[in-house]
């Protein structure tokens, strides 16, 4: 668990009661949860002892709307305006801890403080030092952690040389995906003789399930501005950009309060704090091109030109924005560098591997108990982000596979899961860091449909500039539809991986280049499934639609009628005391009766569209000792 100040103590003494207003607990009315405790503190006149403030992500969404108690570490979850008295009334002297609303164990037993719980115990927060303990618009909370402290340490104590010196030291690598030593990207810039010079924030996170920049922002604006401004020293800029998408609207609120409040404070602008150097930030909002969040397309963005990627060299640093050195990081990359300039590089270093310093920062998604933003150090393997941090696959499935990477990343199987997860073994293993997404699939995903969901994605958002991705992808992403839809002829297997290598040497940039990264890391580990659509036109996992049926077993059927009424079509028949049957030439299959079988029988069973058996006489009675009681 992430070790963290606590504003309130430092400022005024006050007990503080945390609501969560990121995205997702703010999309399920916790701003209402934070007006109905305002208004119980100010009934039982506790304001002189109690604060009451909106926060960022605390990381555990699964549990959301999330509460904290400060300086106790109480941990609400699940939160709801009506249980504002309760909470309220906790706050009392002789109060008691809300025990129906702390996050309760996989032995059912409640566990009051957040440090204690699974989910965090094993996590190590950097970048996330300050989500869910501070209010992202208000300055003085993030002074009161030693906020902006690392920037006057620079301009009082550092050569630009001394504060590129200790980045490169402490190992740091790009957090955007592409892995590059910040470092060394500084120390280039900062060689170039040409003027201007400029700082960019990559925010503009398009990876499908991912939100680790976005309640970064959201959450904890100050610690990525005061990276930004530590990195225009460093490399002798003025001026930095922020691109973020405009689907972030809540993220570029909170950074556009943030800019003010440290223009306000002489922390950014003309002569910051009195040292002669000047900086000025911007934000630049994107229109949601996936294509954008590579580093030249993004700087066209910015030119306002079209948004593709050009040919390298010459790189960014050397000739980027207007054709000026310009060094572009990630957001998470910028929120680490506060932190290593007040605990230093060898700190930073020792955290990780030698070769992946420091943490790395997920979005873990898909069929996982606990689905939140977590942040780990390097070298960590998967079988413990998954289980011991994720809580395993709901309802005790099976693990198949996770997804790392984003769009572009790749599909580890069950074999993988003592794999450490860093930069080079992941790129050994067939897949990449990316920039933090970490989707995980059960028993019941259907790889090869879930690389088409992918390779559709890189399809529908390839800008079209260079023929290997343009047409390859269409390529790819028709025989991938052939096959999942029970078409696929012998040979498929062979034209993907031909496609795919064409498609990683020849694309423009590293979005096309790790494209074909979901299909050949699927054919690799789970070759079997797409043999077994294409030779025995079955889908494994019953998952896709034209080579799956779903037939009610004879022997388990009780007749229970619930199949019958969910069915949208009309495509059960039977009645009370009747065994039902599904009518295949009217089912659309889609699985509303599998849902509401009861798991008691299991009657309703998917099974391949060539072995369907043949049902049973409509009319045939139930036996009696069969019969349902519902």
């Amino acid at each position: 668990m992430p070790d963290h100040e606590n504003p309130s103590e430092q400022s005024d003494g006050k007990r503080s009661i945390l609501i969560c207003q990121a995205l997702g607990c703010l999309s399920s009315h916790s701003d209402r949860i934070q007006t109905a405790i305002e208004a119980e503190i100010s009934q039982l006149e506790l304001a002189d002892s109690v604060n009451v403030k909106l926060t960022g992500c605390p990381g555990l969404c699964q549990e959301g709307p999330i509460v904290l108690i400060e300086p106790e570490g109480t941990f609400y979850a699940r939160v709801k305006p009506e249980d504002a008295p309760d909470i309220a009334q906790s706050m009392l002297p002789d109060g008691q801890v809300v025990e129906r609303l702390l996050y309760h164990g996989d032995d059912g037993q409640p566990i009051r403080n957040y440090a204690d719980i699974p989910y965090y115990v094993k996590q190590q927060h950097i970048v996330l030092r300050n989500c869910g303990h501070i209010n992202p618009e208000e300055i003085d909370d993030y002074i009161a952690v030693s906020g902006y402290e690392a920037l006057k340490k620079v301009l009082a104590d550092m050569a630009p040389e001394q504060v590129v010196e200790e980045v490169t030291k402490s190992g740091i690598r790009g957090r955007g995906g592409a892995g590059f030593p910040a470092g060394r990207k500084w120390a280039e810039a900062r060689k170039s003789t040409k003027e201007p010079k400029y700082v960019i924030c990559n925010a503009d996170e398009g990876d499908p399930g991912a939100f680790m920049d976005r309640s970064t922002l959201e959450s904890d604006p100050h610690t990525v501005i005061e990276g930004m401004i530590i990195a225009g020293y460093a490399i002798g800029s003025d001026t930095g950009y922020i691109y973020v998408r405009a689907e972030y609207p809540l993220a570029i609120k909170r950074l556009k309060i943030a800019l003010k409040q440290a223009e306000g404070r002489g922390l950014l602008g003309d002569n910051i704090l009195g040292s002669g150097f000047s900086f000025t930030l911007q934000i630049r909002e994107g229109a949601g091109a996936f294509v954008c969040g590579e580093a030249s397309a993004l700087m066209y963005s910015i030119e306002g030109k079209r948004g593709m990627p050009r040919v390298k060299p010459p790189r960014s640093v050397e000739s980027g924005l207007w054709g000026l050195p310009t060094s572009l990081n990630n957001v998470k990359t910028f929120a680490s560098v506060p932190v290593i300039i007040l605990r230093g590089a060898d700190w930073y270093a020792g955290i990780g591997t030698p070769n992946s310093t420091g943490t790395a920062v997920f979005a873990l998604t898909g069929k996982i108990v606990n689905s939140g933003l977590i942040e780990v150090p390097m070298g960590m393997t998967l079988r413990e982000i998954i289980f011991d941090i994720g809580g395993g696959l709901i309802g005790g499935k099976e693990f198949k596979a996770v997804q790392t990477g984003g769009p572009s990343g790749g599909c580890l199987p069950a074999s993988a899961l003592d794999l450490p997860v860093d930069f080079d073994s992941l790129n050994e293993a067939g897949s990449i860091m990316g920039s933090g997404g970490m989707v995980v699939v059960d028993e019941d995903t259907c790889m090869v449909d879930l690389a088409r969901y992918f390779l559709e994605f890189t399809q529908e958002e390839s800008c079209g500039k260079c023929v290997p991705c343009r047409i390859g992808t269409e390529l790819v992403l028709e025989i991938l539809d052939r096959i999942t839809n029970g078409e696929g002829k012998p040979g498929d297997i062979e034209l993907l991986e031909e496609y795919g290598d064409v498609i990683a040497k020849g694309s423009l940039c590293g979005l096309g280049k790790s494209a074909p990264n979901p299909v050949l890391s699927t054919i690799k580990y789970f070759r079997d499934e797409y043999e077994a659509h294409i030779n025995e036109k079955r889908c494994p996992a019953g998952a896709c639609r034209a080579l799956t049926s779903f037939y009610i077993n004879p022997e388990a059927c009780r007749a229970c009628m619930l199949c019958f009424e969910s069915c949208p079509v009309e495509a059960v028949d039977g009645w009370l005391r009747t065994i039902h049957i599904v009518l295949q030439e009217k089912c659309i299959k889609c699985g509303s009766c599998y849902d509401v079988c009861p798991s008691l029988y299991n009657a309703i069973v998917k099974v391949p569209v060539i072995e369907v058996p043949q049902p049973p006489m409509p009319g045939t009675k139930v036996p009696r000792k069969k019969r349902s009681k519902c």
